[in-house]
């Protein structure tokens, strides 16, 4: 540690606001001396977020000050509070002198990406998700029919050794032998002492359902975050070196949410449950790395599950390429160019929306003529027209739900 940590406390009256949802380059959060805090958003989209009330060592802001991004929620003080005020780059140091208050602040933070996860799968796909063992049978189905053998290897050997009377194992046993020739690449099991493994292209690292024990950090190669719903298989993420996926797994010791595979081949390092507690004492700089790696995903899935409140599915495309360039940190307002790395197709899965109804929206959009298809990539010629159109439909989302309250 470089230098002794130096935190402020700062005061706020009754009634005060302490931070506003939409207000840009949050760069500190606040914990609790005394009093209490309101927390609330514009728009409550997950029922399972309660508990909008906060006291003594609660904590808020968190999630936009670890992320870098725009504030997500509104904090006003209930009553006169004392706040200890904590800037992004103390975050480190802070894990070294309170790691209580780091595995709390990391905790919740995989909880909320739990059922946040859960909620914008039912929103977006139309449909609860699976984390069972019992799934991890219908993966292996899934990637036995598309001809993907490593990844359907795997899933029943994970099936039948997860739910070993399950009423499929028969079944998985019998395939688990036709598709094991086809299997050349497929990694099982590796020793819990081997930290550094490496994975073939195309192999699973580990198939929705299956309990977890490790988390992964990314040494080399490219790693794709699947999840298997109504026999498709849906790409959440591609991550590449550096970057760590499968904690909440770990976490929480629950089944895996998503499935993990190498889109090339690829390097790890795995890190279970007690080298993960020595590492919050003597690599603090790994555990803010996850923190704000888990407040960008956690920021992200509010953007989106907010976007799933917009009716109107023009509106709800400005505002999914807003949230695209405030997650790459393009200024909002500028007059310059932008091409995105995706284009009709991945918009339309995006947003959610039927291939009717996408269609008919990618129509009006490019209607715009702001808008351009380049090379199968949308192009903007001026990113604050994004943030222009995005505002409009979101003010006439808001006038619609002002309506029907009074009504």
């Amino acid at each position: 540690m470089t230098g002794q940590l130096q935190l402020t406390f700062v005061n706020f009256s009754k009634d005060s606001y302490i931070i506003v949802e939409g207000k840009q380059n949050a760069d500190r959060f606040f914990i609790i001396r005394q009093g209490k805090v309101r927390v609330s958003k514009e728009v409550q989209i997950v029922a399972e977020e309660q508990g909008d009330i906060l006291g003594p060592g609660d904590f808020f802001g968190v999630v936009s000050t670890m992320s870098g991004h725009s504030h997500i929620e509104t904090a006003q003080a209930l009553t006169d509070v004392t706040l200890i005020s904590v800037q992004r780059d103390q975050f480190s140091q802070l894990i070294q002198i309170n790691t209580p208050v780091a595995m709390k602040i990391i905790l919740q933070f995989s909880k909320r990406m739990r059922y946040l996860d859960k909620a914008l799968t039912r929103l977006t796909l139309n449909k609860s998700a699976n984390e069972g063992p019992g799934h991890l049978f219908d993966a292996a189905e899934y990637y036995a029919k598309q001809s993907q053998y490593n990844q359907a290897y795997y899933a029943y050997y994970q099936y039948i050794k997860h739910c070993p009377q399950g009423e499929n194992a028969n079944l998985a046993r019998e395939r688990l032998a036709k598709v094991a020739s086809y299997a050349k690449a497929a990694k099982l099991e590796f020793k819990a002492d081997e930290v550094n493994r490496v994975y073939p292209k195309d192999t699973m690292i580990f198939c929705e359902g299956e309990s977890g024990e490790e988390l992964f950090i990314i040494q080399k190669g490219l790693v794709k975050i699947t999840k298997v719903v109504e026999n498709n298989e849906v790409l959440l993420a591609v991550l590449k070196t550096g970057d760590i996926f499968g904690e909440m797994a770990l976490l929480e010791s629950k089944p895996r949410a998503a499935g993990a595979v190498a889109y090339e081949a690829c390097q790890l390092m795995a890190v279970n449950r007690t080298n993960f507690k020595q590492m919050i004492q003597i690599q603090p700089q790994l555990i803010a790395r996850l923190t704000t790696l888990l407040a960008e995903r956690i920021w992200l899935i509010y953007k989106q599950l907010a976007n799933t409140r917009i009716t109107d599915p023009l509106g709800r495309m400005y505002d999914i390429l807003q949230i695209q360039l405030e997650k790459k940190r393009i200024g909002l307002y500028e007059d310059r160019s932008f091409t995105f790395d995706f284009g009709i197709k991945e918009l339309i899965n995006m947003v959610g929306l039927t291939q009717n109804d996408g269609n008919m929206a990618v129509r009006k959009l490019l209607e715009n003529k702001c808008f351009q298809i380049l090379k199968d990539k949308i192009y903007v010629k001026e990113v604050r027209e994004v943030s222009r159109q995005a505002a409009y439909y979101h003010k006439m989302q808001q006038l619609e739900m002002s309506r029907k309250e009074r009504t």
